[in-house]
C-alpha cells in the first residue's frame, strides 16, 4: 500500500515539463523523508495496516513499511511530530521503536 506520486518529465530532462531547469514557478519545498523503526511487523498484511494508518496523517505523501527490517520510510510536506506516528502506529497495532 505504498502511494507513490510520479511527475511527468520532458525526455532528456530532469527539471521541467517544458525542458527547462526554470519553469517559472516559484521554488517549492520538497518536503521531508523520515526513516521510522517500527516493532512488531512480521507480514505484508502488517506493513499495509501501518503503512494505512501513517498515510492518514495530514501531509503524508507516501508510505514504505518494510517488516523485514522494521522500517517505515515516511515522505511528507513537514516534519511530523512524533505523538502523531506513534498514534498511527499504535492504531495498527505495532510499537513505534523511534528514528530509525
Amino acid at each position: 500500500m505504498t502511494a507513490e506520486t510520479d511527475t511527468p518529465r520532458a525526455a532528456g530532462s530532469c527539471c521541467s515539463s517544458t525542458g527547462s531547469c526554470d519553469d517559472g514557478a516559484a521554488d517549492v519545498q520538497a518536503g521531508v523523508t523520515t526513516v521510522y523503526e517500527v516493532k512488531g511487523m512480521t507480514c505484508g498484511h502488517c506493513e499495509g495496516a501501518v503503512s494505512e494508518e501513517i498515510s492518514g496523517i495530514e501531509g503524508v505523501s507516501s508510505v514504505k513499511a518494510e517488516a523485514a527490517t522494521g522500517r517505515v520510510t515516511v515522505a511528507s510536506a513537514a516534519p511530523l511530530t512524533e505523538d502523531a506516528v506513534r498514534a498511527a502506529v499504535d492504531e495498527a497495532g505495532y510499537e513505534l521503536v523511534g528514528l530509525a
